[in-house]
């Protein structure tokens, strides 16, 4: 059903605090250089707005592309729509299920085995054990790691570890695909069949929201583009 509202926001805003801050000797510059946010000062506070009344509705098939400046709000709007955050102010909608490429190293745990920390990262993205050990088979073949997946994690090279956390984040669909930036990794022949495989998780999602600095890749995939700046959010195409 196309026309289908996938991601509603309306007039959402985030703040961070900064805690034991005295805004009358807080420097504005070194915060600026340091976030990239809006500097919002009160007589005894200081926060960050890291989004800014932003309004937007996505909708099935959609391939969004949202590009920016370091610091603009594109990664922190992507943690918002994962539910990693919740906004100070307004209402977001999300109708269909999450899956989050943001970091795919997060929940790493260096002393555990890499099938013990498949289940790990497997459990972060909010997936049952059942649909894991459904995975895994998939997971350790696309990561080609073989035996070494019984061993723990700082055995492995960093090529190792980035082929078994790209080969667990993208066994799993989901409805919504977040991508703070294209993922990369291995040598030619491993970053072929992982381009491959993200273009089918892509093709697959109703809808598919992409940050990234590359113009040029935003505007090849994606058929709406906005910009981000200070935390607002700017219609490109």
């Amino acid at each position: 059903m196309m026309n289908e509202t996938i991601i509603q926001a309306n007039k959402i805003s985030l703040r961070f605090p900064i805690l034991g801050t005295n805004a009358k000797s807080f420097r504005k510059s070194l915060i600026n250089v340091a976030t990239g946010g809006k500097l919002d000062k009160h007589d005894k506070s200081v926060s960050i707005t890291a989004l800014d009344n932003v309004s937007f509705n996505f909708f099935r098939g959609d391939i969004i592309g949202i590009t920016g400046h370091n610091g603009a709000g594109k990664s922190t709007l992507l943690r918002v729509l994962a539910g990693i955050y919740e906004v100070s102010s307004g209402h977001i909608n999300i109708n269909g299920s999450v899956l989050p490429l943001l970091n795919i190293n997060v929940g790493m745990d260096q002393d555990a085995s890499g099938l013990d920390n498949i289940f790990i990262k497997g459990w972060l993205l909010g997936f049952k054990t059942n649909e894991i050990k459904a995975k895994i088979d998939d997971i350790i073949n696309f990561s080609e790691l073989g035996e070494y997946i019984n061993l723990p994690v700082r055995t492995y090279s960093t090529g190792m570890v980035m082929r078994l956390f790209f080969a667990t984040t993208t066994a799993f669909q989901r409805d919504i695909l977040l991508m703070d930036e294209w993922l990369s990794v291995g040598d030619d022949k491993f970053a072929e069949k992982a381009n491959l495989r993200l273009n089918n998780l892509m093709n697959s999602a109703k809808l598919i929201v992409i940050t990234s600095h590359n113009k040029d890749l935003i505007n090849k995939l994606c058929n709406r583009v906005f910009n981000m700046n200070h935390g607002r959010l700017y219609v490109v195409k």
